[in-house]
C-alpha cells in the first residue's frame, strides 16, 4: 500500500485529497498544529509539527513514499502588514522545515507535490495563461507562490522529483469561496464584483483532489494548473449561482474602488483576472468529472 505525508490535511483541500487517499487504498500520515487534531485509525495517523518553532515528530515519516503540501496561513483573513508576512512565512517555513529534516535523517522519499495558486499569473482580461508563461504576478499573491514554488524547486537537491499544482478558484458547497459567493444571492442582494468581466478559473473540489492524487500515481512532474477546462467570468460566475438557487439578481455592479475601501489589499482576490488553461494536466490523461460550471454547481447544491 502507498503512503502519503499530508500537511494541511485538515482543511478544506486536505479533507477532500484524504477522501481520494480512502478511494485509492493510499495510507496517510498527517501533520497538524493542533494537538487534538491527532488522530490514530486505520490508514490514518495524525503527528504534531510546528513550523514556527521548526519542531516535528519525525516518525511522521516513516514508510512515506510520498508528500503532499498544502500547509500555509489562510489568505481570507484581513490582509495587515503582520498577517501579509504570516501568509508568506508559514508556507516557506513548511517548507524549509520538511527539507531540513529529510536531509538530517536521510529520508527517502520519492516525491513532493506541492500546492501553489494560479494567482502567479499577472491580472489580464485577454491572457490565456498555461504553465510556461514566464512573467510572473507584480502582486502579493504572485510574490508569494512564486516563494513558495522555489522553496518546494529545491527538494530536488535531495533527488526528489517536485510537482506544484496551482490552483484555481475551488467551488466547494460547505467551504471557501463558494458559500461567501452565495449568502447575498440567497437574501437577494446577489451582484457581479468590479466589472463582472474578470475571469474566474475555478475548480470542482473533487476534480481539485483527483488532480493531487492523479499527479501522486503518474509520477507526473513540474507545474500543472488545477483549473476546470471552462473558466467564466464573474459576472457569468453570479449568474450561475443565482441560476443554480433560483434567485433574481437586479443590483448593479460592486464598483473595485468600494471593494478596496471595504476590504484594502484583499479586494485583489475579488477583482483580478486570470485565464487559465488545463490542457497540460488533461494530456496527462486526467479526465475532469466537473469541466462546466453549472453542472458542477447543481451537484454542489444538490440540485
Amino acid at each position: 500500500m502507498m503512503k502519503v505525508l499530508i500537511t494541511g490535511a485538515t482543511g478544506l483541500i486536505g479533507k477532500a485529497i484524504v477522501k481520494q487517499c480512502r478511494y485509492q487504498n493510499i495510507s496517510v500520515h498527517y501533520l497538524t498544529t493542533s494537538r487534538d487534531k491527532i488522530e490514530d485509525t486505520e490508514n490514518y495517523k495524525g503527528f504534531h509539527w510546528n513550523p514556527v518553532t521548526q519542531e516535528i515528530d519525525e516518525t511522521c515519516f516513516n514508510g512515506v513514499d510520498a508528500i503532499i503540501n498544502l500547509a500555509g496561513a489562510s489568505i481570507s483573513n484581513e490582509w495587515t502588514k503582520k498577517y501579509k508576512q504570516k501568509i508568506l512565512n508559514s508556507r516557506l517555513q513548511s517548507l524549509q522545515l520538511l527539507k531540513i529534516t529529510i536531509k538530517k535523517e536521510n529520508i527517502k522519499i520519492k516525491q513532493l507535490i506541492s500546492a501553489s495558486a494560479i494567482g502567479i499569473y499577472p491580472d489580464s482580461l485577454t491572457n490565456y495563461y498555461d504553465e510556461d508563461f514566464p512573467v510572473v504576478s507584480s502582486s502579493f499573491l504572485g510574490e508569494v507562490s512564486e516563494a513558495w514554488e522555489k522553496a518546494a524547486d529545491d527538494f530536488s537537491d535531495l533527488g526528489i522529483l517536485v510537482t506544484k499544482i496551482r490552483i484555481g478558484l475551488v467551488l466547494d458547497n460547505q467551504e471557501g469561496a463558494l458559500p461567501k459567493l452565495m449568502s447575498p444571492i440567497k437574501y437577494g442582494f446577489g451582484t457581479a464584483l468590479g466589472s463582472g468581466f474578470q475571469w474566474q478559473s475555478w475548480i470542482h473540489i473533487n476534480d481539485l483532489a483527483r488532480i493531487f492524487i492523479h499527479t501522486l500515481e503518474t509520477n507526473s512532474e513540474g507545474v500543472f494548473n488545477a483549473v476546470a477546462p471552462n473558466p467564466v467570468s464573474n459576472q457569468e460566475l453570479t449568474k450561475a449561482i443565482a441560476r443554480t438557487l433560483r434567485k433574481p439578481l437586479f443590483l448593479p455592479n460592486i464598483p473595485t474602488v468600494f471593494l478596496k475601501l471595504i476590504l484594502g489589499d484583499m479586494h485583489v482576490l475579488l477583482v483580478e483576472s486570470q485565464r487559465v488553461s488545463s490542457n497540460k494536466i488533461e494530456a496527462e490523461g486526467f479526465e475532469f468529472k466537473y469541466p462546466n460550471l453549472l453542472p458542477a454547481l447543481e451537484k454542489l447544491l444538490d440540485f
